[in-house]
Parts: structure tokens; sequence; C-alpha cells
């Protein structure tokens, strides 16, 4: 590990170096490269850097511990001292070896985020508007944007599907865990007779894909255009700028209707078609993969039941890491990061557990 480590700590010397010269600095596009190696070197090298010190003063302690004869005092002194060194050191070390685990190449990508509404019919759907919320407001804590890229409203409000883009960075690093079925426990408005309903919405969070990862034959797509449907704006059923855009060979269909222009649309619906492209070689690869090494977190099964958020008792229960949390309301209002945190740390030790460290 102390050999990988050394090669950090080289490499973010020599892109320190490169920041000052000259060349790289008058071009934009190398400049901007050089930055984005350089961030990610750099929490590596100066926590190694860190370890080294504690290592070092470790040494210079035990020679003193060793000069210090039979001064009893100064004894207790420095092995207090080598104590504390001893704690931080391995406390370093576990950070490193988290700092050196496979990095998913996703993790700095802008997501889209699809919603969908499941089992329970209009509360399901009033559900979904719910996250969406929710997502909405996480989005704005952390600094990112969201841009709507498609809904079908219900007359109560409520979303049969909506689908849209939150742009920041680590975005999907952040979010990649939300994939799955969320189960909501509550009293529905339209219920008389006060009884808890359970509903279910499935959200899937993709990675935004590259033009040039995704290969597109334009013969194999169908595109379709109509009238947009659905609650509000004034260009609703006037102009025929939706789009509808079907995948021959895999059957994928993406629609898209906020934007006014149709060209607008159809490069929102292209970007969730290269994307659900994508996720779908990445699932495929991961099936590959054997169920060892694969995270116990998990990241992609639109089928797999992963939270409950439960109305009556206030408690947001995340079933993968038996994480139960009694502050549902702010959890819905957009305080999420000790459910995602929580998250993060537990893939991590997983793979700490299951060898997948360098």
């Amino acid at each position: 590990m102390l050999e990988r480590l050394q090669i950090f700590e080289d490499r973010y010397e020599e892109l320190s170096q490169r920041l000052c010269d000259p060349a790289v600095t008058a071009d934009p596009a190398v400049y901007a490269q050089t930055m984005r190696d350089y961030r990610e070197v750099e929490p590596v090298a100066l926590k190694f850097r860190e370890y080294k010190r504690d290592l070092a003063d470790m040494d210079e302690a035990k020679e003193l511990l060793a000069e210090s004869g039979s001064d009893r005092e100064m004894k207790e002194m420095i092995d207090e001292e080598l104590a504390r060194l001893t704690r931080s050191a391995d406390s370093l070390r576990e950070e490193l070896k988290i700092l050196l685990l496979p990095k998913d190449p996703n993790d700095d990508r802008n997501v889209i985020v699809e919603i969908r509404g499941g089992a329970g019919g209009e509360e399901a759907a009033l559900f979904a508007a719910v996250l969406y919320r929710m997502y909405t407001m996480y989005a704005v804590r952390r600094g990112y944007k969201t841009e709507l890229i498609g809904a079908n409203e219900t007359e109560l409000g409520g979303y049969k599907e909506i689908s849209f883009m939150i742009t920041g960075e680590g975005a999907y690093s952040r979010l990649k865990f939300e994939s799955g079925v969320h189960r909501v426990q509550r009293v529905p408005e339209t219920e008389t007779q006060g009884r808890i309903h359970t509903s279910t919405v499935t959200v899937a969070v993709l990675p935004e894909a590259e033009d040039v990862e995704v290969d597109i034959d334009p013969t194999e797509l169908k595109i379709d255009t109509f009238r947009s449907s659905g609650a509000g704006g004034q260009h609703i059923n006037k102009t025929e700028s939706a789009i509808r855009i079907t995948h021959i060979p895999t059957g994928l269909v993406v629609e898209c209707q906020d934007e006014r222009s149709q060209y607008k649309n159809k490069d929102k619906a292209m970007k969730v078609l290269r994307s659900r492209l994508l996720e779908a070689e990445r699932e495929r690869q991961q099936s590959e993969v054997s169920q060892q090494r694969r995270s116990q977190v998990g990241t992609g099964d639109r089928s797999e039941r992963i939270r409950t958020y439960n109305y009556p008792q206030g408690r947001v229960t995340d079933h993968r890491i038996g994480l139960t949390l009694y502050k549902i309301d702010d959890i819905l209002n957009g305080s999420l990061d000790e459910i995602i945190d929580a998250l993060i740390a537990a893939d991590r030790s997983a793979q700490l557990e299951s060898g997948e460290r360098l």
C-alpha cells in the first residue's frame, strides 16, 4: 500500500508544478484537465503526508524513550504521546484504505432521475410528487441545479411519472443509492375511514451519458411528434412540440414535452435515451460479476424495496442497512445527507470486507 501511496504523492507534486506552468495555464482545456487530475490525487497525497508525519514522530518518540533512562515522569509523557500517535496513525491508515478503494467512474457525473408511481394508484402518484420535491430540495441544499425533462401529471397534482436532471459535481456519487422501490405508509387525503394505505414508487437514478460513450444509429430510431398534454403551460395542446423517441433494437421509449421547442425536447429525450442505454450496459456487466464482489448496498435493482416512509410513526427506514430515523419531515424536506452518508459508509465497508481494495 505504501508504494501505491508514494505514487499518488509523486503525481501530486508533478501536477502542482504543471498548474504553475504558463503553457498549461494558457490553454483552458489542458488546465481544466490538469486541475481535475490534481483534485483527484490531492486528498490521498495530503492524507499520506499526515500519515508519514505520524510515523516519523513515532520514531522520534521511541528514540527519546530509549534515551530517557530512569526518568519516570519523562517516560510517562513519551508513552502518552506514543499512544496518541499510534491511534492517529491507525486512523489515518484506515482512511487511506478507503481513499484507495476503486472509484466508481460515474461518481462525478450529472444524473437523470426517473420517478414512477407503482402500486397504490393516485396515492402512489401523489407520493411520487413528494419524492420529486424531496430530491429537488436536496439538490438546492447541495448547490446542484435541477432541470425538468418530462412529467405525466394527474388531476390531483401527483405524477404517474416524472423525469428530471440534477447537475452538479459528484451528483451521481450522492444519489446513486436512491434507485429502487420506495414504500410509503400513510392515511391518504381521500381516505374517509382514516385507514393507513401502503403504496410504492419506483426511483431510477441514471448517470448522464456522454455522446461518445453510446453509439446510436439514427436509422434505429423512430421519432414521433405530438401535442403536449397535462397541466400547466400556455403552449400545452397547441403545438406539436413534444417528442417521443423509440429505440427499435431495445424497445426503449423516451418522451419529452417540457420545452416549447421541438428541438430542445428532442435534445433532452436523446440525453435520457443515451443514459438508459449506458445503464443497461452497466447492469449487464454487473450481472457478470460474482455475487461476492457486488456491493451489499446495491445501486440499480428497481424491484428492490429499499426504503419505507411511515407517516403515522414519523419514521424513515432504509432496509438495506437497517437504519431508522424518526425525522420524516426533515428528510422529505431534503435533509438526506444522514441517510446517504450511512449508505456510502456501508458500501465502502462492504468493499473492504470483500477484499476490493487496491
